[in-house]
């Protein structure tokens, strides 16, 4: 999935022709705290609730120095996972998309995020979750698909995730069975280190309660 695919179109950029207080008034009616500036189609800055208030409310953008405001943004070809990395490195609520030319696209929210993981993580689905430790130097995911295979057991999604130990990965698989203690005494018998197993009903059910909380929240 490419940043185009998840570009939102009910926040509109501001121009350079319009004041900081009709940004302010944007940024409050949309809850973000940044927003994009594009003079004549191309992508200037992101603006801040805080430079705006470097600045007489009633002054146009195009009095701003546009050179000290960042340019954050991303290709419309790049994928996802890059848009996860410049929201979180930079702690942006929105990103700027444009084309190879710079032309301003639209613009990614944290809720568009969110909503992409939502529908991708397989929490909607049946079934539990596991929790592998495994050494970086053994980590092989096509290893570990055929010994689920073998139990009748399907991996759904595989989220790898650092550790505080550089030497080790932490492996989150979701799989398409609650009952895994075929399946676990196989990797046991591989060696591999189970750090969590979810598998009861009940936590299926808070999978699924949180999954529901967490699309209220994206559709208020």
């Amino acid at each position: 999935m490419t940043a185009r695919t998840l570009i939102a179109h009910d926040i509109p950029p501001i121009t350079v022709d319009q004041t900081g207080r009709e940004a302010f008034h944007l940024l409050n009616d949309h809850h973000v705290k940044h927003l994009p500036v594009v003079d004549a189609g191309k992508l200037v800055g992101l603006l801040s609730e805080e430079e705006i208030f470097h600045h007489k409310l009633a002054d146009p953008l195009r009095e701003y120095d546009f050179s000290v405001l960042p340019r954050y943004q991303v290709l419309e070809n790049e994928h996802v996972f890059q848009v996860i990395k410049m929201m979180g490195d930079n702690r942006l609520t929105v990103i700027p998309v444009t084309d190879q030319e710079g032309n301003y696209l639209g613009l990614i929210q944290q809720t568009d995020v969110l909503r992409f993981f939502a529908h991708t993580a397989s929490l909607t689905e049946q079934g539990a979750v596991l929790v592998l430790l495994i050494p970086k130097r053994d980590y092989t995911l096509s290893t570990i698909a055929r010994i689920f295979e073998e139990n009748n057991v399907h991996i759904l999604s595989a989220f790898v995730t650092s550790t505080p130990n550089p030497e080790d990965i932490e492996l989150t698989l979701k799989l398409d069975r609650r009952d895994l203690s075929r399946a676990i005494a196989s990797l046991e018998r591989h060696e591999f280190e189970i750090k969590e197993s979810f598998g009861e009903t009940d936590h299926s059910e808070q999978l699924r309660e949180r999954y529901d909380a967490l699309m209220h929240y994206l559709n208020v």
